[in-house]
Formats: C-alpha cells, structure tokens, sequence
C-alpha cells in the first residue's frame, strides 16, 4: 500500500491540511495518509528539520514524506524532490529535508512550479502533486532537475572542553518543556543550565513531582526537563540556552 506522511505547520482548522489529502487521495486512491504533525510551530523551519530527522528512517522504504514549513513560498526558492535511503520527500529548498539530503546516497530535483499553481500554498499545488507522480512510480529523475546545491541545516555539535565536558545549547522545546540540548553523554556527569547544577538520572521518577531533572532522551541527547511540568516555563528559558556538560565529581 503507498504510504505518505504529511508534517506541515497548517495548525487542522482552516482546511488547508484537507485540501492537501484531497489532491493526494484524488491522484492515488489507495494511499494511505500518516499525519506526523500539523502543530509545528509556524514558519519555524528548524523544529521541522529536528521532527523530519527523528521519523523519516522508521518508515518502510517506498514511503513518500511531504514536509511544508514554507516561510518564503511563492519566491524564487526552489521545490525539491528527494531519494534517500529508499525513501522519498518533497519540500521546499530551505533546509527543511536536510536530514534527508545529508546522506551519501541521496539525490534531488528541483521541480517545476505547474502553472496556475498558487503563490501562496505549494503544499496543495506544488508538493502533493508531486508525492502523488512519485507514489504512481514516476522516477524522480523524470520529476525535474538534477539540483545539488540544496540549502543544507546541521545541527550544531557541542564543543568539547579541556576538562572532559561539553558546552552546547538547547536546540529545541518540546511540547512537554522540556529542553532538548545538543549534548552528548553516557553514565554520569553533570547539566549547568540558567545557574541550576543537575545530576543526569536515568527516568523522570527519580525525581519528585515539580523538581528539575537532566537525562539522556531517546535520541542520545541530553534533555533538562521537570517532572509532572515544564522546565521552559521554570528556568525562564527557550532555545539557544547556553549548557554545559561537566564531570561528576
């Protein structure tokens, strides 16, 4: 069965999600539709990137994902078309799929906006067109043009200190609060964030309900958080908080 995903920053209610499933379901009738998020903060383009990059790779190969967060629709920025890893996307050129594309094996092309297609909204006119030509086996060499020079977004690694620790910087909010950092450890050390000094632990109870925590999330980062709450909220504090990673005594 074809499989899509859709994570777009469209909020579901306007109806300009359902709009994008009517033309996918119109061009391919059998597809079925995963919903990965609508509620990406808008115009946020970065937390996109950082969602895109956690799921994309747990689909099955085939799978087609259709990304929109599109500050700059409508001007002279490209739509791609990507294959990567046996996997498809299409989004705009703004660094959104660069999860994707920074893999060795992945190839892009730049798609032709059809005519009459809106300024304003490329996910309905532009992008699921496009998941649909891909879906009904068109190659993608036969969706556009060979483009290799896509704007590119790396996350920014943390830098190593002489003591053994790491300073960084918390690269995202989750919907939770907590403070998802690009630091990196194993076993034990200490979180310094906005003057808190916190003991990485293992799981949220080892803690009381409302203290402040530091773990290693499920993606090997660590993540400052507060139990039952929001660490956001608590510290004061958002993306592109300084943190440093020290070594327990």
């Amino acid at each position: 069965m074809p499989l899509v995903t859709l994570l777009t920053d469209f909020g579901t209610a306007d109806g300009y999600v359902a709009e994008m499933k009517g033309v996918l379901l119109t061009g391919s009738p059998g597809v079925q539709l995963v919903d990965i998020s609508h509620d990406v903060p808008a115009q946020d383009v970065d937390f996109a990137r950082l969602t895109f990059a956690r799921y994309w790779r747990r689909f099955p190969a085939g799978t087609v994902h259709v990304v929109v967060v599109d500050p700059d629709v409508g001007t002279s920025r490209k739509a791609l078309a990507v294959e990567s890893d046996g996997r498809f996307a299409v989004g705009p050129d703004n660094g959104v799929l660069s999860p994707a594309m920074l893999l060795p094996d992945a190839r892009a092309v730049a798609l032709e906006i059809p005519h009459g297609a809106s300024p304003t909204f490329h996910g309905r006119d532009v992008f699921a067109p496009a998941a649909v030509r891909l879906l009904n086996g068109t190659p993608l060499d036969a969706m556009g043009t060979p483009f290799s020079e896509a704007a590119l977004r790396r996350t920014p690694e943390a830098q190593r200190r002489p003591d053994g620790g790491q300073d960084g910087v918390v690269l995202a909010v989750d919907r939770f609060g907590n403070l998802i950092t690009n630091l990196t450890a194993r076993g034990d050390g200490l979180v310094e964030i906005a003057g808190k000094l916190l003991r990485i632990l293992r799981t949220y109870g080892e803690v009381d309900e409302g203290e402040l925590l530091a773990l290693v999330g499920s993606h090997a980062l660590i993540e400052v958080a507060v139990r039952g709450g929001s660490a956001a909220r608590t510290l004061g504090v958002g993306r592109g908080e300084p943190v440093t990673l020290r070594r327990a005594p």
